[in-house]
């Protein structure tokens, strides 16, 4: 069986490490996968070297870009073509815009039209992205590209609550499938507590908190440096792991400044189960979210986390249990939920262990796995 599968760009992600793997991994089940990706923003990084590990190859569309723009019609000539020469029986989308230029180029009248196609929405671009005439027009092309999808796919129960309740699609055209991925090296990672501490220049006792998060508006760094600066454990030290649009401006801004002393910039890093073995707590301080991977990671390596109470983190994130979750715009109480947790080792040894099998019951990539298979299977005897 012949799968196109397309995604705008392969930063760094849950998207990305789900269109690589699913690739990879759908071989053994007798699918053979083209992966078509386009081009990267500046500052998000690429997941290129996981897809050299995972023996992918993917086709560049470089017209392909996250920008709305008049290139997009030469990434839809793009995809056309591919889909005629690689005749594919399932075209699948990752992200909005791929999902955009795939699903129209798929439409075009021509052999290359896939008898099934699907999307996957791993969040949704209508709630803190756009202006809400310009979220308005996005929500009628999903409308009507959902009503020409043979599968809309749903990373958790609150993207497609979301959906349902803004008429994108009927409820039974959308499924849940949550992500799933290789957590084996968070659980075990090669490094000690002791050594990585050392690596970054952290004291052995300190308390240590960490933000993994594109430097982008959604995710609200600034939001993160209020919460830094109300902590009052003493000796705290929090770092930041990822880049993005904002980098220099968040940088250079006063609330950056007045925690200067206690917050450590990493930039893009690849190796964020090294850093996890050196935290006591992992934060997200999204205005959204779809599933975030950050905090299945973060469980996965038997560290507690804070985060605002938005999108799916509640399927990630079990409240009380294995972390707490905070109202978005309540910067105290998440700095006290912060404080709380560093002040109780025992909570989180429990919420440790609690993380651990939540994450792991939940999210491994052989349940991604079979679904997928069994999805595809049953739509295309369906369809």
């Amino acid at each position: 069986m012949r799968v196109v599968r397309l995604i705008a760009r392969l930063n760094v992600g849950g998207p990305a490490i789900q269109a690589i793997t699913l690739s990879a991994r759908l071989r053994e089940r007798g699918y053979e996968t083209t992966l078509v990706r386009g081009v990267e923003s500046v500052g998000e990084g690429t997941m290129d070297a996981l897809a050299v590990r995972e023996g992918v190859a993917p086709v560049l569309v470089s017209s392909l870009h996250r920008a709305l723009g008049p290139r997009d019609l030469r990434a839809l000539v793009a995809v056309v073509r591919i889909l005629r020469r690689e005749r594919p029986d399932v075209l699948h989308t990752h992200t909005a815009k791929a999902g955009t230029v795939g699903r129209v180029a798929a439409l075009v009248p021509g052999r290359g039209r896939p008898k099934v196609i699907v999307h996957t929405f791993h969040g949704h671009v209508f709630a803190g992205y756009f202006s809400p005439r310009a979220t308005r027009v996005f929500l009628a092309i999903e409308r009507f590209l959902a009503r020409r999808s043979t599968c809309l796919i749903a990373v958790s129960d609150e993207v497609r609550d979301d959906l349902l309740a803004l008429g994108v699609a009927s409820a039974d055209k959308v499924i849940v499938v949550p992500l799933g991925f290789e957590l084996e090296r968070f659980a075990a990672p090669a490094v000690t507590r002791t050594a990585m501490r050392a690596e970054l220049g952290l004291p052995d006792d300190a308390p240590v908190v960490l933000l993994v998060a594109r430097l982008v508006p959604i995710k609200r760094v600034d939001r993160f440096l209020e919460i830094a600066a109300a902590v009052t454990t003493p000796g705290v030290r929090f770092l930041v792991a990822g880049d993005g649009e904002l980098r220099d401006a968040i940088h250079a801004s006063p609330a950056a400044a007045l925690v200067a002393d206690r917050v450590t910039w990493l930039g893009m890093r690849s190796d964020v189960e090294r850093l996890l073995a050196a935290a006591d707590l992992s934060v997200l301080c999204s205005d959204n979210e779809g599933t975030p991977v950050s905090l299945i990671e973060s469980q996965a390596a038997g560290v507690p986390v804070v985060s605002t109470a938005v999108g799916g983190v509640s399927t990630v994130v079990v409240d009380g249990e294995t972390g707490l979750l905070v109202t978005a715009d309540d910067v105290v109480a998440f700095a006290a939920a912060i404080d709380a947790l560093l002040g109780d080792p025992e909570r989180r040894a429990a919420m440790a262990a609690a993380g651990r099998a939540h994450v792991g019951s939940r999210f491994t990539l052989d349940r991604l796995v079979d679904d997928i298979d069994a999805l595809y299977r049953r739509l295309l005897v369906t369809t």
